[in-house]
């Protein structure tokens, strides 16, 4: 054996495991998918800057991109443990899983988001956090939020962490979580009712959602190559490149 392949076959073994460069492969796609995220919120609020006053175009993109910045490091902690834990994913699987998860975490993000303001105060400290919107949210929609959104996040990592789960378990546990979470925010939707509120946390969804679309066609189906497909799956494996002569 030659020198030279000696030298590829060392820089093999000392590369990166496949699960982790899984792992990195879908945080990077994290970061691809807030991108998409903060895009289409932004273009789906532009035309509402014509309309009114501008209520919804000047409450929604900054609240958004104020909820993307604080998603950001959980969201890649979570992407690297799931990269690190899990195979690749038929295309089609993955883009579904990406845009429910996407989904709900554009809706429980939003909510979230107006809760804390809510209960910290943030509207006597914080300029960015004065409006009408959500400003009374209040009564018993407001104390069963937390425990809610907790329990259908809980369930939603159980869904998805799980080695030793069949698809139907995870899909059932998932759909309980959607169930609560959605629960959750519709209590606090109805508790301080106002349009720009409801037009706020459609946006959030819609744009979470194109944007776990995107990370779960990109990461979730793709990261990892080859090496983490999958026993008996029929994930088409990557035709080698051909040399150039």
């Amino acid at each position: 054996m030659s020198s030279r392949q000696n030298g590829r076959t060392g820089e093999e073994q000392g590369g990166l495991q496949p699960r982790y460069r899984r792992a990195f492969g879908c945080v990077t796609w994290v970061y691809m998918g807030m991108l998409t995220f903060l895009a289409v919120n932004f273009l789906l609020s532009l035309p509402f800057r014509y309309v009114g006053e501008g209520e919804i175009y000047n409450y929604v993109p900054p609240r958004l991109a104020y909820l993307g910045t604080v998603l950001l490091v959980p969201g890649m902690v979570f992407a690297a443990v799931l990269g690190a834990r899990t195979y690749r994913a038929p295309s089609r699987v993955a883009g579904r899983v990406g845009t429910g998860l996407g989904a709900l975490i554009g809706w429980s993000g939003f909510f979230s988001l107006a809760w804390i303001a809510a209960a910290l105060g943030f509207a006597r400290r914080d300029q960015a956090f004065r409006t009408q919107t959500f400003a009374d949210i209040g009564g018993l929609a407001f104390y069963l939020f937390p425990p809610l959104t907790v329990a259908a996040m809980v369930l939603l990592v159980l869904a998805l962490y799980s080695k030793g789960a069949d698809m139907a378990w995870r899909r059932r546990l998932g759909l309980i979580g959607a169930g609560l979470a959605g629960l959750a925010g519709l209590g606090l939707l109805f508790s301080d009712f106002d349009l720009v509120g409801l037009a706020g946390v459609l946006i959030s969804t819609v744009s979470a959602a194109v944007a776990g679309w995107v990370g779960g066609v990109g990461g979730y189906a793709r990261a990892g190559g080859d090496d983490m497909i999958p026993p008996g799956a029929t994930i088409r494996r990557r035709e080698p490149r051909l040399k150039p002569r």
